[in-house]
């Protein structure tokens, strides 16, 4: 199931709920149960989420769901809400609710003092100025798959823009796309680092490196299968495999997977990102992991509900929680 998929039966079940009253985030829940997700066994590794005490919260109403950091805020996405919401990081509040295209999804990005915002109705990107929190572009191309990622370079965006295997580049200056790069098909998300950028090959079971100055596939890397979203930091490309909730640590410079990390969360949704010495992992049912970047280990994983979109960033995790409609602020304090 994509998150489409899980958004659109989201927002069907709350209208039901209204209509009868009943609480639509647990009637959401309810409809959406799974087969419970193994994660990792191990003295002191499982907790519940109960334990967990987030230093903020941010009420967001609908699907608070991708997010980006940056200098002084955290931005999260809003599908059934057309909307890309801004949460201050020195008050803990949201100061902006800024309306974008039709169903913002896969990932969000910034860079060139925007944020941009792929959107899977309309298939386009809408580009948020940072100082006046107001779409000043949009561009005329969209996603590949709503559980995707956009990612930007020191002098364009790049978003995979066909299931058949393409990726975009645009440029910043036009807001134009100036050059369709062929990648293998299924390949959903990206990002940049260690000079290129990095896709997921979801359906090739490969990490795709593309150089940014020529605009070539230059490395397919095999990795665990299923790969989807990805985060890059400690030298390496870190990817959420799906298919056997692996993560596999790819090398940047050799373009080898030097790790092949169990955790125990196969399955759609989640995500991932680094920062702090660890990086954070996120899906339905288990919504925090914690891997030890030194050790390349699990360390800790908290059950329960939440969760479904994480990021790094001002020195807490920030977690979207979908379902219970909130984004919560972390402490690492507290997630040891």
């Amino acid at each position: 199931m994509t998150k489409r998929m899980i958004r659109t039966m989201t927002l069907a079940v709350s209208l039901a709920a209204a209509c009868v009253g009943e609480d639509a985030p647990k009637a959401a829940a309810k409809k959406m149960q799974r087969p419970p997700r193994p994660g990792v066994k191990g003295p002191g590794i499982q907790s519940p989420m109960a334990e967990l005490k987030p230093v903020a919260v941010f009420p967001i109403e609908g699907v608070p769901d991708w997010q980006v950091v940056t200098d002084d805020a955290v931005w999260v996405s809003n599908g059934p809400k057309n909307t890309v919401h801004r949460m201050d990081v020195k008050t803990n509040t949201v100061t902006a609710n800024i309306a974008v295209g039709k169903k913002p999804c896969s990932g969000l990005a910034a860079g060139f003092g925007s944020v941009w915002a792929p959107n899977c109705a309309d298939q386009t990107v809408s580009r948020v100025d940072m100082k006046t929190n107001a779409v000043v572009a949009t561009i005329a191309v969209g996603p590949a798959n709503s559980e995707g990622g956009i990612a930007v370079s020191d002098d364009a965006v790049w978003l995979p823009s066909d299931a058949k295997g393409k990726l975009s580049r645009i440029d910043p200056k036009t807001n134009a796309v100036v050059a369709t790069i062929d990648i293998p098909a299924g390949s959903f998300a990206a990002v940049y680092g260690n000079k290129a950028v990095w896709v997921s090959g979801t359906e090739s079971n490969q990490l795709i490196r593309v150089d940014a100055r020529t605009n070539k596939v230059s490395a397919l890397i095999p990795v665990g299968p299923k790969p989807r979203f990805l985060t890059a930091g400690g030298g390496s490309i870190w990817t959420l495999n799906q298919g056997d909730g692996t993560v596999s640590r790819v090398d940047a410079k050799t373009n080898k997977v030097v790790a092949t990390i169990e955790c125990g969360i196969p399955g759609t949704g989640g995500e991932i990102s680094y920062g702090g010495g660890y990086v954070w992992v996120t899906v339905f049912q288990i919504p925090v992991t914690k891997i030890d970047v030194k050790t390349n280990q699990v360390v800790r994983q908290w059950m329960g509900a939440g969760g479904d979109a994480i990021r790094w960033g001002h020195g807490s995790v920030w977690l979207s929680n979908l379902r219970e409609q909130n984004v919560w602020r972390l402490s690492p304090s507290n997630l040891r």
